[in-house]
């Protein structure tokens, strides 16, 4: 539960980010937090992967990052180890959030329900819609006008829990599913810091998250961006 104290007293949202790959969205994260341009402070970032460049940019950026990636064997550590290493992790950083970033795996049900702070997720596509992998390509070949992204909060069942944003953008014909996940990407690095400073500023509940439109002056969620390029 995000604490109220943190949004009325305007103190950074505490962030942790799990993490798989390149990490360019947090990158972005960074910038605008070096930058002052979102009320955060990264106090963390897991990755599953030693080889991911997301923990050379929280290493340059000087975040403490945990890397849960194997064992001694050199094999791949199993979930359950990884939930358990990851849990104790989070619960020293006491952040207010959790953001998985472009994290590719699942995580348990245990896990999320016990997690010190809500969770949220980066999913590159419209969902409902295109859950699990290669969405991109699934949607050109489903003749989609429209695609996009989309974070929402992390339930055990996958890619299914409540969406918060989306950004969307028109498919062109002349897309291939490389030039659609840029473009997309693009979209994502604009989703991303505007949903977490929507959520700093408890414009989106997370303890609310359908927003119900009767009780509320906002439009029911998901919000809308919409994305030129």
């Amino acid at each position: 539960m995000l604490d109220s104290q943190t949004k009325v007293n305007n103190k950074p949202l505490r962030i942790a980010v799990l993490v798989s790959g390149s990490g360019s969205n947090l990158q972005v994260l960074i910038n605008a937090m070096q930058a002052g341009a979102l009320p955060i402070e990264i106090v963390g970032v897991i990755s599953n992967r030693e080889d991911a460049y997301a923990i050379t940019r929280a290493n340059d950026a000087s975040i403490p990052v945990a890397v849960l990636s194997h064992v001694a064997s050199g094999k791949r550590m199993g979930i359950k180890t990884f939930e358990t290493h990851a849990s104790a992790q989070l619960s020293a950083w006491q952040p207010d959030l959790i953001v998985l970033a472009g994290f590719m795996r699942v995580l348990s049900g245990a896990f999320i329900d016990n997690a010190p702070a809500p969770m949220i997720n980066l999913h590159p596509a419209l969902l409902p819609a295109y859950k699990g992998l290669d969405t991109h390509q699934r949607a050109i070949q489903a003749g989609e006008r429209h695609h996009g992204c989309s974070i929402h909060v992390v339930t055990a069942e996958l890619d299914a829990g409540a969406v918060l944003t989306q950004a969307l953008l028109e498919v062109n014909q002349k897309d291939t599913a490389d030039s659609l996940q840029a473009r997309v990407q693009q979209g994502e690095h604009q989703l991303l810091p505007w949903t977490i400073l929507l959520i700093a500023k408890g414009i989106i509940d997370l303890n609310n998250p359908h927003n119900d439109a009767e009780s509320s002056y906002l439009p029911a969620l998901p919000l809308k961006l919409w994305i030129n390029n």
